[in-house]
């Protein structure tokens, strides 16, 4: 494990959370490799083996269909939010070649539209990253909340 692996993949967390804090969600899509994929989950379905999850993008394209969503078939439909990621990585190993694991707790806040703020979920990131030439890409994000259910819903992705 070098320092400047270490590097890029912190630099990726910070894309990732600025993305999704900024609501840019065209940054969101550019942090996932071409064959990216996420899938947003409740610990609970996660231990105990059910693929039933929040957000399951299995594919690059259904990344971006999450994009279409969010940006112009939802837009204007929800009352919107602004969230705040904190996120500290506590794991990181080498699998081989360019791809690394990595384990990150994170804590997602949210204001309403009238200032209210509150914590929309907590847990964990697993998430497979590759390097390259253009700096660390997300090869897959598993986002395991240990909220069951949040207290409101949820657009954007964890």
């Amino acid at each position: 494990m070098t320092q400047e692996a270490l590097q890029q993949i912190d630099a990726l967390q910070t894309r990732y959370i600025a993305a999704l804090d900024s609501k840019d969600m065209a940054a969101w899509l550019d942090t996932f490799a071409s064959d990216g994929s996420y899938v947003c989950i409740a610990n609970e379905n996660e231990e105990s083996g059910l693929p039933l999850a929040l957000m399951m993008d299995d594919c690059h394209e259904r990344l971006e269909d999450r994009v279409t969503y969010v940006t112009k078939v939802w837009a204007g439909t929800f009352e919107d939010y602004q969230t705040r990621h904190f996120v500290q990585r506590i794991a990181c190993t080498p699998k081989g070649g360019d791809l690394y694991e990595t384990v990150s707790n994170f804590t997602v806040f949210y204001t309403d539209s009238a200032g209210n703020t509150g914590t929309l979920v907590c847990g964990r990131y697993v998430d497979q990253i590759v390097l390259g030439s253009g700096g660390a890409k997300l090869k897959s994000r598993r986002a395991v909340m240990d909220t069951n259910v949040a207290p409101r819903y949820i657009v954007y992705p964890i």
